[in-house]
């Protein structure tokens, strides 16, 4: 009878352990988490031609660019980075900005690690049809005189086939949008 008294409280706390495993894996996905692990999908190396409206002299539009998606931190974290293709990793000489995407509660950020000195913020905001994710301006860390990326734009065509539309404000201002149409790299 005693061995029974005390075997009543381990089933108990075993049973409701089981219950609040079941009710957590069963907790549905934010449209954040649905984004995130979309963008999760795009790991591995890109490359595709770039178009810069307005055209401008220091951005060459003749060489593809290059793009790197990894998933880091345990799947917390996506690390994104850019290079023109067939150029060093001298991060000195050569553009080599670095941007991480990751779940800030039931937000997708995205914080851009830019050229120009700065680290602006943009906030997830997916479209109905999960296709597209677009990123909202939301603060800057650092200087802006040289300007600052403003706005991001994923596009999934399919599994070795996606879009990048980037906004860069310039002083005054001034939006230069960079369209990448990106092929995964064999």
């Amino acid at each position: 009878m005693k061995s029974a008294r005390m075997l009543l409280p381990i089933i108990l706390l075993s049973l409701s352990a089981a219950t609040f495993a079941q009710v957590s894996a069963q907790k549905p996905q934010s449209e954040a988490e649905k984004s995130f692990d979309r963008l999760k999908l795009l790991a591995g190396s890109w490359q595709g031609p770039v178009t810069v409206v307005p055209p401008q002299p220091e951005m060459s539009t003749d060489k593809p660019i290059h793009i790197s998606l990894r998933v880091t931190s345990r799947g917390n974290a996506l690390v994104h980075e850019m290079q023109e293709a067939g150029t060093p990793e001298d991060s000195t000489k050569y553009d080599h900005p670095v941007t991480m995407l990751y779940l800030d509660g039931d937000r997708l950020i995205l914080t851009h690690y830019c050229d120009a000195g700065n680290r602006p913020r943009m906030a997830a905001k997916p479209s109905a049809d999960g296709k597209t994710i677009e990123f909202d301006f939301v603060d800057v860390s650092g200087g802006t005189q040289y300007g600052h990326m403003d706005h991001a734009v994923f596009t999934f065509i399919d599994e070795n086939h996606h879009i990048e539309d980037w906004t860069y404000m310039m002083p005054g201002d001034n939006p230069v949008h960079a369209h990448l149409d990106l092929q995964r790299a064999r």
